[in-house]
């Protein structure tokens, strides 16, 4: 079964207050069996529009990918988010078909 990501790219504008938003998703992750591949960090951006902050979560399935985001406990953190950032989610099934 393919595993779910969460494609993460926001721009903060209060760095306290997002910490709220970090504190409070971290139940809804750890529920659902989200785990951060990528979280923030240094980046390069060769081609297209970009964000400040980056994260890729990586979950056990894509259902659980989307459960996680359609939760109450989740839900509940993104009210915390949505006043200090800007960001743009995409909820993605993994490809598990045939490499180059």
């Amino acid at each position: 079964m393919a595993k779910g990501y969460w494609i993460y790219r926001a721009d903060v504008t209060d760095a306290e207050q997002y910490k709220r938003y970090i504190d409070a998703n971290a139940a809804a992750f750890r529920k659902h069996g989200g785990r951060f591949l990528v979280r923030g960090g240094e980046f390069e951006n060769p081609e297209g529009g970009h964000r400040a902050r980056n994260i890729v979560l990586e979950f056990p399935t894509y259902e659980a990918a989307r459960e996680c985001w359609h939760s109450p406990e989740y839900q509940e953190a993104a009210k915390l988010r949505a006043p200090v950032a800007t960001a743009d989610v995409v909820i993605v099934r993994g490809y598990e078909g045939p490499q180059p």
